[in-house]
């Protein structure tokens, strides 16, 4: 009983930090468009590309150790995604 509560724990953890670095990289990125540069400056895009890959290289390290569903994953980076996408959109718009 005790594993599995401990199992579950280090699951939610796991999970908790990986959502936290994704409200990181969305608000970085606020921050970078409302302040420093447009979303087609190549600064923009190299601080975007170098940030998701590192949480889709986080996310597949917690899916291989078991600490994160696969599927659970997946839906975290596509949200970030999505997030992202509508910051550019309404970047654009201004």
């Amino acid at each position: 009983m005790v594993a599995s509560e401990t199992k579950l724990d280090h699951r939610e953890k796991a999970y908790s930090l990986l959502y936290k670095y994704s409200e990181n990289i969305i608000k970085l990125i606020e921050v970078q468009m409302d302040h420093l540069t447009m979303p087609q400056c190549p600064l923009y895009e190299e601080v975007l590309d170098t940030q998701m890959f590192g949480l889709s290289r986080q996310i597949d390290f917690a899916v291989k150790l078991g600490l994160v569903d696969e599927k659970d994953g997946k839906e975290l980076l596509d949200s970030v995604e999505r997030k992202l996408s509508a910051l550019h959109e309404a970047s654009m718009k201004k």
